[in-house]
């Protein structure tokens, strides 16, 4: 498994912008894809962005249109831009790798950073 390090969350006033990022290990595998989860309290983790070794992004609808995900291969590294913070959006978000490796995924998750909108 790689080892992913986010950082970036923190408290912000609705209608606020966070930006988190998440450093991976290297590998000799390829990672793919890489995105963010994120459990509200009480609620499920849910898939917020995720982004393909090939570029193709998917996001929840909840998102769509505030949320940027990216990642920079070289730096090993994504991030999610977010924009127009709700309160609804206050969650732990994760951080997380596929690694496909020959006949079997193996998925790394990091430690959790918390985000806080206040309304």
């Amino acid at each position: 498994q790689v080892q992913l390090v986010e950082s970036g969350g923190g408290l912000v006033q609705a209608g606020g912008s966070l930006r988190l990022s998440c450093e991976r290990s290297a590998s000799i595998f390829i990672i793919d894809p890489v995105g963010w989860y994120r459990r509200a309290p009480g609620k499920e983790r849910e898939l917020v962005a995720s982004i393909s070794h090939g570029g193709s992004i998917r996001y929840a609808d909840s998102v769509k249109g505030r949320f940027t995900v990216s990642r920079d291969n070289a730096k090993k590294t994504v991030y999610l831009q977010m924009n127009s913070l709700k309160p609804e959006d206050t969650a732990v978000y994760y951080c997380f790798a596929r690694e496909l490796r020959p006949g079997l995924t193996s998925d790394s998750w990091g430690q959790g950073t918390q985000v806080t909108v206040s309304s």
